[in-house]
């Protein structure tokens, strides 16, 4: 709330301003009775000067009734009653509205706050992080859960701030003017409270529990659009619609016992209040019958304390809804609370350029202490060389590629670019170097222009066709319904694997890297997209430091260098020839692709 505390101390002012319209609105119905019934005593003594406080205000308003009444009779005294009690409701509206006023950018603004901290957690935390996460799961919070929070508890901050006024307030009127009664019912008001909060003390564990479940079930959703092809291909769609039916109404059924204890909390509270005040009708009218209460002043008492009850019923539904609330607002702070293990150095090195080699030195990774990816591998690229990754799949090739980047950072040894220790370099310095064309073409559903132009800025539409004509695509961009202006749909859905494929080269051939990362860019392509993208790639990796990760042997094997891995070792090392006359496990791999 802190950037927004001028909206929530206009809140708070108008809130008790609503407070204090609203007890002296109830008050004045005591000169009404007391006019009414011909209970007001006629003062002629004027009293004492005007002061700050209760007492002396009461006397001067009494002595003006008194000499409104002796003037200008009952009938007129009456109605400026009326008319005053009138002013202070619209008074007390008047301010109720202000106060949800300036409360409403408060809360909305939380709601953005809240959910831009975790869109930007999500981008800084690093991959690993996000091999132990369910994607829908994290959605979940991201929407549903922040939606929680603004309903649950944002949307109760007014309540908050002036159900308890209201109730104290009241209350400090009831004291005054009869201090035992209203110790009596703040006995009976304590034990309603008891009872409620009792009611309430489990709900925000089942709330969590439900929370939980939303994420299971918008993963089953993600999971289900992602694989439709297969799932319509293995007539596999009623096992889907059975598993969602069935966690479907798990999280129905979660839902329900919460709704069912969360709206128990006005009836209930309701009732107990309603009690609380038939037994005060009761007790307060043995107080009139004894004559220590006029009758007047008591039937005043009731209605002031009838407005508690409103109150108390608002403030225990909200708290019902908090509970509700902090179990989404607890699964929010486990991504924002994430440690993110790969930051920029507090006192970074620059570096704007490649000018003489990478180097991975001793370098060892393991996601866990059960499972070793890579050890002691060490690897020297030069500039301008490039440099081909090769071995069986789970050999360690794309964990390799992915520390250049630091995406990963090793869990023993170095990796250096110009003898500078990468983790000493600020990430976005780092990532200027390089260009990843990976095997799935990442694209986003947007124009073809904007696929290409991604996380560049001040670039010419000349710029992007030059680019899009060394990756072989200009001639089908144009080709499309509005040519780079074409969005392309979820993914690229609307395009081919190689034409996908050719936007993402361009978008490399675009940045101009100086160091290329490609993760086995050609392996899903069909022979006659295979050659457009291996020409383009070709013109890409010209005169340019490379590491290329291939499953396709064929591609490679004019690289410079060709290091075979298994299991996350370097077993051989060599060029296409070399490795070829070791006859190991290189040439293994190249009989059996059958070149």
């Amino acid at each position: 709330m802190r950037p927004y505390r001028m909206g929530v101390f206009l809140c708070a002012v108008f809130n008790v301003l609503t407070v204090v319209f609203s007890t002296v609105s109830i008050s004045m119905l005591l000169p009404f009775f007391n006019i009414l019934f011909d209970q007001q005593k006629p003062i002629i003594a004027p009293p004492p000067a005007l002061e700050f406080n209760l007492n002396s205000v009461l006397a001067h308003l009494n002595f003006g009734f008194s000499e409104l009444i002796r003037t200008e009779g009952k009938q007129a005294a009456l109605l400026a009653v009326c008319i005053a009690i009138v002013i202070m409701f619209f008074l007390k509206n008047l301010t109720r509205y202000l106060a949800l006023f300036f409360i409403s950018p408060v809360r909305t603004g939380i709601e953005r706050d809240i959910r831009e901290g975790i869109f930007n957690k999500v981008l800084n935390l690093p991959l690993a992080y996000y091999t132990e996460q369910r994607k829908g799961d994290l959605i979940a919070r991201m929407t549903a859960d922040v939606q929680e929070v603004q309903w649950s508890i944002l949307n109760v901050i007014e309540i908050i701030v002036r159900e308890p006024l209201m109730i104290v307030i009241t209350l400090f009127a009831l004291i005054y003017i009869n201090p035992l009664m209203t110790l009596f019912v703040l006995v009976l008001l304590f034990f309603t409270g008891l009872v409620i909060g009792g009611a309430g003390r489990s709900l925000r564990k089942q709330s969590a529990d439900a929370q939980s479940h939303l994420g299971i079930l918008i993963s089953r959703m993600d999971e289900t659009l992602g694989g439709l092809r297969i799932i319509k291909g293995f007539n596999a769609d009623a096992h889907q619609r059975a598993l969602f039916a069935t966690e479907n109404s798990e999280y129905r059924k979660m839902v329900v016992r919460i709704l069912r204890r969360r709206d128990a909390a006005s009836p209930l509270s309701e009732f107990l209040g309603v009690s609380v005040f038939v037994v005060l009708l009761y007790f307060g009218a043995q107080i009139v019958f004894s004559g220590a209460l006029a009758a007047t002043t008591f039937i005043v008492y009731l209605g002031l304390f009838y407005q508690i009850i409103d109150p108390a019923k608002s403030f225990s539904t909200a708290i019902f809804n908090i509970k509700k609330g902090l179990a989404a607002k607890e699964r929010i702070e486990e991504i924002l609370d994430a440690q993110e293990t790969i930051k920029d150095p507090e006192n970074p090195e620059e570096i704007s350029d490649l000018t003489t080699e990478i180097t991975f030195k001793n370098v060892g990774f393991q996601y866990n202490d059960e499972r070793t990816i890579l050890q002691n591998i060490n690897l020297i690229v030069p500039k301008g060389k490039n440099i081909a990754l090769v071995g069986a799949s789970g050999a360690g090739k794309s964990t390799l590629a992915d520390l250049l980047p630091r995406f990963y950072d090793p869990t023993s040894g170095e990796v250096l670019i110009d003898g500078i220790n990468i983790k000493n370099l600020r990430l976005t310095d780092l990532r200027n170097l390089l260009g990843i064309v990976s095997q799935e073409a990442i694209l986003f559903n947007d124009t073809i222009f904007n696929n290409i132009v991604f996380g560049q800025k001040n670039v010419t539409q000349t710029q992007v066709e030059d680019a899009a004509h060394a990756a072989n695509a200009h001639e089908f961009i144009l080709n499309t319904e509005n040519g780079y202006e074409t969005r392309i749909g979820d993914r690229g859905t609307k395009l081919s694997g190689g034409q996908r494929q050719r936007i993402t080269i361009a978008r490399a051939l675009l940045k101009n890297p100086a160091i290329l990362i490609l993760d086995e860019a050609t392996s899903a392509l069909d022979s006659e997209s295979e050659r457009l993208v291996q020409d383009a790639l070709l013109k890409l990796m010209k005169n340019r430091t490379a590491l290329i990760i291939a499953h396709r042997l064929s591609t490679i094997q004019h690289a410079d260098e060709i290091i075979v891995l298994n299991e996350g070792c370097i077993i051989e090392r060599g060029t296409h020839d070399e490795l070829f006359r070791q006859n190991g496990a290189y040439k293994r791999l190249v009989e059996l692709q059958g070149l």
